[in-house]
């Protein structure tokens, strides 16, 4: 049998009935008795905790730290202002995908990457081949811990649990000028959901007890990793593994306005290569394909799919797929699933257009 890891709240899962399974390697909530779809609206009207203790955070620091990161990823590091964070990617030498990521500038020269847990190791082996020696490269993966409170009501919820002037940060934007029982507490306003929302980061040992004063609040309900899928299918966030790989490029992938960076970063030849175009399909009905089922164009095979679901606040089933560039601007298609066909027509991203991330809060 193979061991998973687990992360400091899995007694507190188990005793909220949790159904776990594997998930990266790690054993994670995929739903409580509630079940994903109540969990999954409950997000996008009030509040979702999520445990994800399970990504990976890594430190880089010291002198010449922007200008060696901005080489190793694809992140605009030059533009990008301490108290801010930014999406991106971290590629193979020919523009195809290891990672996603998100990096944050603590203050001019002193970074955290929070990485894919399923890509912990190896993306920390590469950036340590690919940074300057003189850097200070820190794994503090397993000394963090992670929530994530999102949904409409989440910063009302923050609020009552610990006083502060949350709703003046912008999206993606942060403070570590926070505490939690005595402890640092990093609030950034980010999320994967599409709502209104923030990612906290404590020091492990505080994490069981910020759960438990978070989902004290009758307004919190725990939440999944199933619920956690489907909130990011319908805004059109990608998952890695799924919908990002080496075999595909950020530009395919629908990322091509932000490599923005100037840095001769690794890959950059090839991110902007397109062969296939990530697409966003639309399905009758509740019946959702399958990762891998075949996309067809009459009765040519020009896709494949990456990621799909019913998606719960759309009311019908989506999918993303890669498809071939040349057929990616036809209006339908036939998703070739085990038991039947099922007809997709092209949809534009996001599936679900109400989402409050961007809310203006002040």
């Amino acid at each position: 049998m193979i061991s998973l890891f687990t992360t400091p709240l899995t007694p507190r899962h188990m005793e909220l009935g949790a159904k776990c399974g594997p998930f990266a390697g790690w054993n994670m909530p995929i739903h409580y008795p509630a079940g994903i779809v109540a969990e999954h609206l409950h997000t996008r009207t009030k509040a979702g905790l999520f445990d994800i203790c399970h990504m990976g955070e890594f430190i880089v620091d010291g002198p010449g730290a922007a200008d060696s990161l901005a080489r190793a990823v694809t992140v605009n590091i030059g533009t990008l202002k301490p108290g801010r964070c930014r999406y991106g990617f971290l590629l193979n030498e020919q523009g195809g995908i290891l990672d996603d990521l998100i990096v944050y500038r603590l203050r001019e020269d002193r970074f955290m990457l929070v990485v894919n847990a399923a890509c912990r190791d190896s993306d920390f082996a590469r950036l340590g081949e690919r940074l300057d020696p003189s850097l200070t490269l820190e794994d503090r993966s397993d000394i963090t811990g992670k929530l994530d409170l999102q949904g409409p009501e989440s910063f009302a919820v923050l609020e009552r649990v610990l006083p502060g002037p949350w709703r003046r940060l912008p999206y993606f934007g942060f403070t570590e000028n926070a505490s939690f029982d005595n402890a640092p507490l990093l609030v950034s306003r980010t999320g994967y959901t599409g709502e209104l929302g923030v990612e906290l980061y404590c020091p492990v040992g505080k994490v069981e007890k910020l759960w438990d004063r978070l989902l004290a609040d009758k307004t919190v309900l725990p939440a999944g990793l199933g619920a956690r899928d489907t909130l990011r299918l319908e805004i059109g966030l990608p998952l890695n593994g799924q919908d990002l790989d080496e075999k595909h490029s950020p530009a395919e992938a629908g990322y091509s306005a932000m490599l923005t960076s100037q840095a001769n970063f690794t890959g950059r030849e090839g991110a902007l290569r397109v062969k296939e175009k990530l697409t966003a399909l639309r399905l009758d009905g509740r019946r959702s394909a399958r990762h891998g089922d075949a996309v067809f164009l009459q009765d040519k095979q020009v896709g494949t799919v990456t990621s799909a679901s019913f998606a719960p606040s759309v009311g019908s089933a989506v999918a993303l797929a890669y498809i071939n560039v040349e057929d990616a601007g036809a209006p339908d298609y036939v998703i070739r699933a085990a038991r039947a066909d099922l007809p997709a027509r092209r949809s534009e991203l996001p599936f679900y257009t109400k989402g409050t991330a961007r809310m203006t809060l002040m």
